[in-house]
């Protein structure tokens, strides 16, 4: 049950960091690249985007376009 739900809150935020990036002012590849670089990080890249990657994400992936 415990296992439950640290996978449900871990989809929530995982939904909800995938919608953040979605609305930011990037490429769409910019984006696309960033939303499957956090989904195959899962708990890591959760806490990276959460805690550091936030607010710098449209300036480390300007370059792309």
């Amino acid at each position: 049950m415990i296992s439950f739900i640290i996978w449900l809150l871990g989809l929530i935020l995982c939904i909800k960091a995938v919608l953040d990036i979605w609305k930011m002012p990037m490429s769409g590849l910019a984006k696309v690249l960033a939303i499957i670089i956090l989904l195959l990080t899962s708990w890591i890249g959760l806490a990276i985007y959460y805690f550091v990657a936030k607010d710098k994400l449209p300036e480390w992936f300007k370059n792309i376009k």
